[in-house]
């Protein structure tokens, strides 16, 4: 069949496929060529159609629609289903650290088809950009009539076809490669987002300044068919922001006096900061009614959504998690981000608690794992190392590295203070009288540096002269054991399930919570003092 012929019967009959997701055929891995793209009759989907018929199927599926999203089900999720549905450009306002642009990434990764792109093109040029008659034009080896003023393909691709025709290479696209991430800051320039006439093209080329051949791609034209997200919108002067005005009005845009016009074909995403976006009004009041949905994202509401993500994101070598090291982490980034001298305007990063549990298990391979050759297990004792990761401001006094440092120890010791207090809850007065008894005239030592099983001064070795003690962390153990379990089960995260390399040093971290907790109680029944825990 000639070019023409296959061209015409493609684009105008239906796909001779079944669809796996939005547009993709069942095959797509068999299909190499744009011949093989004809001979199917393949249709091309937008970007924001490609979004919303595969939330559709995702949905009528019952799987999950944004993987890896903790906490925004009630709210931000359907915010997003709706936009999505109603193929609308976004506008995701929150403070820092809540994963706006993780959001747009799983987007464009989960909901976004592969397409057929010709290959070498950073443009993701597909051939059913191109017009029916350019496509054939090109497919017998000609220029294609160059009528329209609109960009369709580049001159490189264009000159792919007509060298190689039927054969030419195609290869499929998956989202994530089609999402493009522009984060503002004062040095990016309107050439950076929608390209300029590049001179050493000219030079090199010889070709003329306001042809095709000229034209560099800027940020836009590189997410043609994928998603566009700039975040910190509000970053870009006014200058900068009328150049997005056109692309979210019309869809399309022009550069300068260049005579051709551009289109993406994107779905267009951006983020801010509310402080920045309402107190200083920094995004012009024409773009700002162009993002048509505005959807406001929030910190984790739950002590166990925070934990989860903390879980989910951090980056950790070969060690056990204690889920109540966990808690007293997530509830140490709740406090502060309730606590009036804290500035709540400036936001407390969930990232706080990320790098927190980082931190805690390099601080106990630093202080135990290493010398004593255990997998890392951190405890409550680790924690006071957290003050070099507590990135918040102060609001009601004085911004002092002092002044931090007393608002965060605080926090710290009720957040310490509450997690062991819910340990030590439910266990008989008559077991707490007797563990008071045995206390008497006794010091039982604890140091961060100290492990279960280690000689004299060994916590196991201790607790030989403490039989009521030694009953109780052989109780909780099995407890937080099954805790350890359901949340490894819950969330499939690695780093929790406990194993017998490290029960006996989570043994020790257990230990320490129920001391602090007899500690913590009212009334106290042991002191604590330089040298140990003494009875009360």
């Amino acid at each position: 069949m000639e070019a023409s012929q296959l061209v015409s019967k493609c684009y105008d009959s239906q796909p001779k496929y079944l669809q796996i997701k939005a547009g993709l055929p069942e095959d797509y891995r068999s299909l190499k060529t744009i011949g093989d793209l004809l001979e199917i009759n393949y249709r091309l989907l937008e970007a924001k159609e490609q979004l919303r018929q595969n939330l559709i199927r995702t949905m009528n599926e019952n799987g999950t629609k944004y993987p890896g999203i903790i906490g925004y089900e009630d709210d931000v999720v359907p915010g997003l289903d709706r936009a999505i549905l109603s193929c609308h450009d976004v506008f995701l306002i929150g403070q820092i650290g809540q994963a706006k642009t993780r959001l747009v990434e799983v987007i464009a990764k989960n909901l976004l088809s592969p397409i057929p792109v010709i290959d070498g093109s950073i443009t993701n040029d597909t051939p059913m950009d191109l017009p029916q008659d350019d496509l054939v034009s090109l497919l017998e080896g000609q220029e294609s009539s160059g009528a329209s003023p609109t960009f369709h393909i580049s001159p490189e691709s264009a000159k792919k076809i007509q060298d190689n025709k039927l054969d030419t290479k195609i290869n499929w696209i998956e989202g994530s490669q089609r999402f493009r991430y522009v984060l503002a800051t004062p040095d990016i320039s309107v050439k950076d987002l929608v390209g300029y006439i590049d001179a050493i093209k000219v030079a090199k080329k010889g070709v003329e300044m306001y042809k095709i051949d000229s034209y560099s791609p800027g940020q836009l034209l590189q997410a043609k068919h994928g998603i566009f997200c700039i975040d910190e919108l509000p970053v870009l002067d006014p200058r900068k922001q009328v150049a997005l005005l056109s692309v979210l009005q019309e869809g399309r845009y022009t550069t300068g006096s260049y005579p051709v016009v551009f289109e993406p074909k994107t779905a267009f995403f951006a983020t801010a900061n509310p402080i920045d976006y309402t107190h200083s009004g920094k995004i012009i009041e024409p773009l700002y009614d162009r993002l048509k949905s505005h959807i406001h994202t929030h910190y984790p509401k739950t002590i166990e959504h925070e934990m989860q993500i903390i879980l989910q994101e951090a980056k950790l070598a070969n060690c056990l998690v204690p889920v109540f090291v966990l808690k007293t982490l997530a509830r140490l980034v709740h406090k502060a981000r309730t606590n009036s001298e804290i500035n709540q305007a400036k936001g407390v990063s969930v990232r706080f608690g990320i790098h927190g549990l980082e931190l805690l298990v390099g601080e106990s391979e630093r202080t135990r794992a290493i010398s004593h050759k255990t997998i890392p297990v951190p405890r409550h004792s680790d924690m006071y190392c957290l003050g070099q990761i507590a990135k918040f401001e102060l609001s009601e006094i004085d911004d002092t590295l002092e002044n931090r440092k007393k608002i965060f120890d605080s926090i710290l010791g009720d957040s310490i203070r509450e997690t062991c207090l819910e340990y030590i809850q439910g266990i008989q007065q008559e077991t707490l009288d007797a563990i008071k008894q045995e206390f008497s005239g006794k010091t039982f030592q604890i140091s961060q540096g100290m492990v279960w099983q280690n000689g004299q001064v060994s916590y196991s070795n201790q607790l030989l002269g403490f039989a009521n003690l030694s009953n109780l962390v052989q109780s909780k153990l099995e407890q937080i054991t099954q805790e350890q379990s359901s949340l490894a089960k819950n969330t499939n995260a690695k780093n929790i399930e406990t194993s017998e390399n490290t029960e006996a040093e989570l043994k020790a971290a257990i230990l320490e919570i129920i001391l602090d907790g007899l500690h913590y109680t009212t009334p106290k029944i042991i002191d604590k003092k330089d040298a140990g825990y003494v009875a009360a």
